[in-house]
């Protein structure tokens, strides 16, 4: 039995690992991205997902870089444009299981436009947010969602700025599936992937991780660790007033805020039109 069972550790090593590309991350040591990663590569291969049907679209920054650390079919586009190129490649490719990848400056930043749109079409995709809250890559500059009066090397007498809410903003938008991750919990954000992953329909996910490198006194693991909690009532309700209420700043709320199976796909919208036509 001692032998089976090490065959078998063997067995999902190797399924987890052919999810897998062959380059090494170059993110820097301590970073959340390898816990999201992680978690990543477990959803789909619990989901039995072929690599060869998955594809990674990504913008810039330090998550710019993902779909070349995933085996899949992938995209490495512009500056905030990870959420169109990944409609557009839905639309084309129904078949295909679509990632769109972007920090929470590529996102919200130069990037915030597209946001609503895809969130009032329902396009069937399932969107990562690895949100650091600093634009880690170009080193250390205020972002979306920078806390207030934090100081970094755009602001270094602290940042002016109020920060956005990106779950209030999904919610708002009117995504049909609105959740919350904590990189520090691969686990959770697995369960969270698998879930968002097999919604039909836009599914949004915040996953907060600290940047080790520009933050050392807001968000950082210790802060983080303290300040998240999982979500009370059930996501099966669709409670935008309940949700919205959970979105607060800190503690932050993680777990599912909001999920509407019954709403059609922007997919299943346009073939219903073209049957009808």
């Amino acid at each position: 039995m001692e032998y089976l069972n090490e065959k078998l550790d063997q067995v999902r090593e190797r399924d987890f690992l052919q999810y897998r590309s062959s380059d090494l991350p170059t993110w820097c040591p301590g970073c959340g991205y390898f816990g999201i990663m992680d978690a990543f590569y477990k959803a789909v291969r619990e989901l039995d997902l072929k690599y060869e049907n998955i594809c990674m679209v990504s913008g810039i920054g330090c998550s710019g870089r993902t779909p070349i650390f995933s085996n899949s079919y992938g995209f490495h586009t512009l500056h905030g444009r990870s959420i169109p190129v990944a409609s557009g490649l839905k639309l084309a490719r129904e078949d295909l299981t679509v990632f769109a990848v972007a920090g929470d400056g590529d996102a919200l930043g130069i990037g915030g436009g597209h946001l609503p749109h895809v969130a009032r079409k329902n396009i069937d995709l399932t969107f990562l947010l690895f949100d650091n809250s600093i634009y880690g890559l170009t080193k250390g500059q205020s972002s979306a969602t920078t806390s207030h009066a934090m100081k970094t090397s755009s602001h270094p007498a602290g940042n002016p700025d109020t920060p956005l809410n990106p779950i209030r903003l999904a919610l708002a938008y009117g995504a049909s599936f609105v959740a919350r991750a904590y990189a520090g919990n691969p686990e959770g954000t697995k369960e969270i992937i698998k879930q968002g992953t097999v919604h039909k329909g836009f599914s949004f996910i915040q996953v907060l991780t600290p940047c080790v490198t520009f933050d050392k006194t807001h968000r950082t693991w210790k802060s983080l660790k303290e300040n998240v909690y999982d979500l009370k009532f059930p996501s099966q309700e669709k409670n935008m007033e309940a949700a919205m209420r959970a979105a607060d700043y800190e503690p932050h709320a993680t777990g599912i805020f909001f999920h509407d199976p019954d709403r059609p796909s922007y997919q299943e919208i346009l073939k219903k039109l073209k049957d009808e036509k």
